[in-house]
């Protein structure tokens, strides 16, 4: 697969804070077509440290991935945790002993003749946009608390946003870690021309939901037009926002060759566990304005079935309790306990942006 894109669009802002702990690879706006490797880290850990450990990953990755390109073309998993785990060495190498560890977290993007490989740790996020569709077709899942509470059960989709705990995460990159975290890598085979790969840090969504950058991303716009407009679109955000916008060009197949594609399978596509209303986002909008719905449509996955079993087997031995009840008397009907409650484990908070 030979992938080219249109010049590299990257968007780097403050937000109302005193430093930016944000770090793009390659810099904003001064990558070549040929770019292969897209980086974008969010920092953390207060002033100079958050911006240290993201500088110091998208150099140590995009050095490491440099020197180490395949001379097939093709990048397979294990060059990307070796990149990563480059990039620990390297924090490692800047850890001062500070009681407020620095850290951050870490989206990375390689397009290769493999097709697309992306892995991320934290919440900062990954989307596959493709406007002949209308749709958003990957979209990366954030390791953060509630996300973990809504898989739970214990929060709705909708509370996410709003919960006062929605900016603590629950993976990021730090130095001096025994056993160190592990990215979701996902698989990205079936790139068309006019396809989008958006990389952006938790601050560009904080007055944007997905409707909303696919409104923007699936217009006629040009790329300079769309750009500007997340740029006046998130001017007013607190926190620093960053992101990369890359379009996709030319995708060369060769006949028969064998392209990995987990996209829409994989569990780390959040489209894959977010209620219907959001497996696909249509945008198509008619000649009158009016903004075109289509209904959702979900196929039933391995967690569905799971739960429909579960209810079933509830139901088969409330029907047996019954059953066996009508051969006792009275006093053994009030004596009847209530099952223990038990509570579904939640992963322990292990950071937190500031």
């Amino acid at each position: 697969m030979n992938i080219r894109i249109y010049p590299l669009l990257s968007i780097h802002e403050l937000g109302n804070r005193d430093n930016q702990e944000d770090a793009l690879y390659p810099e904003n706006d001064k990558a070549s077509e040929n770019e292969r490797v897209f980086v974008l880290c969010d920092g953390m850990g207060g002033h100079e440290h958050g911006e240290v450990a993201s500088q110091t990953v998208c150099l140590a990755i995009s050095k490491y991935m440099d020197s180490h390109w395949p001379s097939d073309d093709r990048v397979d998993d294990q060059l990307v945790l070796d990149a990563i785990n480059a990039a620990f060495e390297a924090l490692d190498d800047k850890d001062d002993g500070a009681a407020k560890r620095m850290g951050t977290t870490l989206t990375l993007v390689v397009l290769h003749a493999g097709g697309c490989t992306a892995a991320h740790i934290g919440d900062s996020r990954i989307y596959h946009i493709r406007p002949s569709e209308h749709k958003v077709l990957y979209r990366s899942r954030d390791h953060s608390l509630v996300f973990d509470l809504f898989q739970a059960g214990e929060i709705s989709y909708e509370e996410m946003s709003t919960s006062p705990q929605k900016n603590i995460i629950t993976k990021a990159m730090q130095p001096g870690e025994d056993n160190r975290v592990r990215p979701d890598i996902v698989h990205i085979g079936d790139l068309q021309p006019g396809d989008y790969l958006y990389m952006c840090s938790d601050g560009m969504l904080e007055r944007m939901d997905d409707q909303r950058l696919t409104d923007i991303l699936c217009s006629e716009d040009s790329d300079a037009k769309k750009q500007q407009r997340l740029i006046d679109e998130t001017a007013g955000n607190n926190d620093n926002h960053s992101a990369h916008l890359i379009h996709i060009r030319e995708v060369g197949k060769i006949d028969g060759e064998i392209i990995v594609d987990d996209e829409g399978t994989t569990r780390y596509n959040v489209l894959n566990i977010v209620p219907t209303t959001v497996d696909a986002i249509d945008v198509d909008e008619e000649p009158t304005g009016k903004k075109k719905t289509q209904p959702s449509t979900r196929m039933i996955g391995l967690n569905d079935c799971k739960w429909l079993w579960l209810m079933l087997a509830a139901i088969v031995l409330f029907a047996i309790l019954a059953w066996l009840s009508l051969g006792k008397g009275d006093d053994d009907n009030q004596k009847k306990q209530p099952e223990p409650q038990t509570e579904m484990g939640i992963k322990p908070i292990l950071h937190k942006h500031e």
